[in-house]
């Protein structure tokens, strides 16, 4: 049994992480053992995400809050509560792994800036790119135009070099 006052802490540890967070997934964690949520709590730590099981009401008086008071009315049953602390797409792509590998992972919840979302767009904020690699596609489309106007302007260049060399090999065979 919590003591008050360790209600008071979670709540706050929760809240405070919720009011940093850009995404929150909620979900049902039923016939998961001990070494599965054990090791889904590794891959979170890994990947960035916080991870924690929560009981509704404290869940409930964290999120009110917070931008993502809107997940209140769906906090209902055994939920493990997951938000990315820096990738928006963190939680998702950990929760969404997992899911694949254990069936007894549902997701109920899924909430983007404040803003709820359907439980099956997680696949398609897993899907969005890390911040690494959104940078490189930026710089490849970046990139694009000045390799084609270069390559543009070298062309009449080429095209004299091999004009003169086809004249100068025609002059020695004649």
């Amino acid at each position: 049994m919590l003591t008050l006052e360790q209600k008071k802490v979670i709540v706050s540890e929760v809240a405070e992480v919720a009011s940093q967070a850009p995404t929150a997934i909620a979900a049902e964690y039923i016939g998961l053992t001990v070494a599965d949520m054990t090791k889904l709590r590794q891959e979170a730590r890994a990947a960035g995400v916080y991870l924690r099981v929560v009981r509704n009401t404290l869940a409930k008086r964290a999120l009110a809050d917070t931008k993502y008071a809107c997940m209140q009315d769906g906090l209902v049953g055994p939920l493990l509560l997951a938000f990315s602390k820096e990738d928006p797409a963190a939680a998702a792509r950990v929760i969404r792994d997992f899911s694949k590998k254990n069936d007894k992972l549902i997701v109920k919840q899924v909430a983007l800036e404040g803003k709820l979302l359907d439980a099956s767009a997680v696949e398609s904020l897993a899907n969005l790119p890390t911040y690494d690699e959104a940078i490189s596609q930026l710089m490849a489309v970046m990139q694009a135009p000045v390799t084609k106007l270069a390559r543009t302007l070298a062309a009449p260049h080429t095209k004299l070099v091999r004009t003169v060399a086809a004249v100068k090999e025609q002059k020695q065979a004649a």
